[in-house]
């Protein structure tokens, strides 16, 4: 048995504590920082936000650490390890999420001036579609959120040792803190730490492995020789796990309804100071992402080199797929105290990051949904402290929920998708379309999660997002389409050129919904204008034309 070590299970050693300890005392020491250097604003935007003036690079970092979760560091691995190595092909489906992400959402989302994403739902059809959307968001997130925190605390404490609830007590802890003393600054910078963790931890694993391994040269083999690097599978059949296309195009769905329409994305994208800097963070993430994504793939094959000639999980010496890379780490590791405490702290890293983006895009909704909804008349410093609450509120809910089901995500992330895209995409969708392509989609997607469960589960979010738009656009033609003048043409972004959509002044009342139309009629001295002029105006409020970009506005200017 080549390369085969003694299975008893190794644990923590007093330097793996010290270095895990200092991942939560710099995160906590970050959100100090923030504190005290932005004690002097007092406006909720700036807590919730960043004020609308963060740059493209710590966004950047920010998003790729927050949706590299631990389940990322830990599953895609073991993942590697069985299947072999077609989990790379994500990198298409990570592309295209980014694309359409950065040149079809974010442009509406970041022109429309609004903070919580839902609020476009307002705007697009009315309050029955945005306040169903926003609590079916914060239900799919809590429940997401906790599966974040146990699951990896639960692999790890099986492996090292490490204490269970204690680590899932400290993570809701130490996220709460700095989310609520910092706000959206401390949770970016301290993503931005936290990535540069996780990949540290990745990179002592990867050259570790290599060395005991033979190098890459010997891995690469060993992979080719155990069948883990047949790649490009093209069959068509829906109901296998992973092929070229169930990547590509169920995975395209799958991470566009985290990306495209999520509260955590688009919260931070519309932090930045212009739609420029929200694009370059998002093409920037998306190098993160193939980093990422290649050294998890990677250190699968290395995993698979160390083990192919016995498995510990078939051999007993660990009880679920998830515990492998743990025990890889304590095997490979035995001799060097305090390089396992950087893998967990790289794991928690991934945890840590999107704990925290999850508090304060909670926090956001419910305060711009709901609060500001019943109180429209509180003060900023009142709002601000209100946000706080929130903060500390659904870090508790978060962490309470630790035990909770994964398949919420993809059941809801599909419907979400679909909805703001028949909002975005299809200028005759109506409210009525909205709400029952919603119910629709949800619907459809346990129907399937209880009946076909065979289907490849990168298909569930495709599914719900299609039959949500497709029962949408139906029951909006049925019903009487949307018509093109009540809808302000910064909320569209329709597929084809829509005849009638130009961008004219108009104000919109969000009481009533009913846009109020005060374009001029048209003179015979327009057509004297300058072609230069002309080429202004055609843009919406806000567009900055020396950076060639918009800027950000409130959202009563911009509409």
């Amino acid at each position: 048995m080549a390369n085969f070590v003694a299975p008893e299970i190794k644990k923590f050693a007093p330097w793996d504590y010290v270095v895990f300890a200092g991942l939560f005392l710099v995160s906590a020491s970050i959100g100090v920082f923030f504190a005290i250097k932005e004690r002097k604003k007092k406006s909720s935007k700036d807590f919730l936000v960043g004020g609308r003036q963060m740059t493209c690079g710590p966004i950047a970092f920010s998003l790729t650490s927050s949706f590299m979760s631990a389940v990322t560091v830990l599953g895609t691995p073991s993942e590697v390890y069985r299947y072999g190595a077609s989990f790379i092909l994500f990198f298409l489906s990570y592309t295209l999420v980014i694309v359409f992400t950065a040149e079809l959402f974010v442009p509406v989302f970041y022109r429309s001036g609004i903070t919580s994403t839902y609020e476009y739902l307002e705007l697009r059809f009315n309050k029955v579609v945005r306040f169903a959307a926003t609590l079916i968001y914060i239900l799919q997130t809590i429940l997401y959120t906790g599966i974040v925190v146990y699951a990896p605390s639960l692999a790890l404490n099986q492996v090292t040792g490490f204490d269970l609830w204690g680590s899932v007590a400290a993570t809701g802890l130490v996220c709460t803190f700095y989310c609520t003393l910092g706000g959206l600054k401390a949770v970016v910078w301290t993503d931005a730490f936290q990535m540069m963790v996780m990949v540290a931890g990745f990179a002592t694993v990867l050259i570790r492995g290599s060395i005991l391994n033979g190098g890459p040269s010997s891995i690469w083999q060993h992979a080719s020789e155990g069948s883990r690097l047949n790649i490009f599978d093209f069959d068509v059949d829906p109901l296998r796990r992973h092929t070229l296309w169930t990547i590509a195009i169920g995975g395209t769905f799958t991470w566009l309804g985290i990306y495209g329409v999520n509260q955590s994305t688009i919260q931070r994208c519309i932090s930045c100071k212009s739609e420029r800097q929200a694009k370059l963070a998002l093409y920037l993430n998306l190098v993160g992402l193939w980093i990422v994504l290649v050294c998890a793939v990677f250190s699968g094959l290395v995993m698979y080199s160390h083990y192919r000639d016995c498995d510990p999980w078939t051999a007993d010496f660990i009880s679920a797929p998830d515990q492998l890379m743990p025990y890889f780490v304590m095997d490979i590791f035995a001799s060097m105290p305090g390089v396992p405490g950087l893998f967990v702290a790289c794991a928690f890293s991934g945890t840590l990051s999107t704990v925290a983006a999850s508090i304060n895009a909670l926090a956001t909704v419910t305060f711009e949904d709901f609060v500001k909804k019943v109180f429209p008349d509180l003060s900023e410093k009142t709002g601000t402290w209100v946000s706080k609450g929130l903060c500390v509120l659904f870090g508790a809910l978060c962490t309470a929920m630790a035990a909770a089901s994964l398949t919420i995500h993809g059941m809801c992330g599909g419907p979400m998708l679909g909805l703001f895209s028949l909002g975005i995409l299809f200028p005759c969708a109506n409210w009525k379309g909205a709400t029952g392509g919603l119910v629709a989609g949800i619907a459809l997607a346990p129907l399937l999660a209880d009946t076909w469960y065979s289907l490849s589960y990168l298909y569930f979010s495709a599914v719900g997002c299609l039959g949500c738009a497709a029962a949408g656009l139906l029951l909006s033609i049925v019903t009487g389409p949307q018509r093109e003048e009540d809808i302000p043409p910064v909320l569209l972004k329709p597929l084809c050129c829509w005849r009638g959509v130009r961008h004219r002044s108009r104000r919109v009342d969000l009481d009533n919904n009913i846009p109020q139309v005060t374009a001029k009629k048209p003179r015979r001295e327009d057509s004297l204008q300058s072609k230069a002029e002309n080429k202004t105006e055609r843009h919406p409020p806000g567009y900055n034309p020396e950076e060639k970009s918009y800027t950000n506005m409130g959202m009563e200017s911009r509409l």
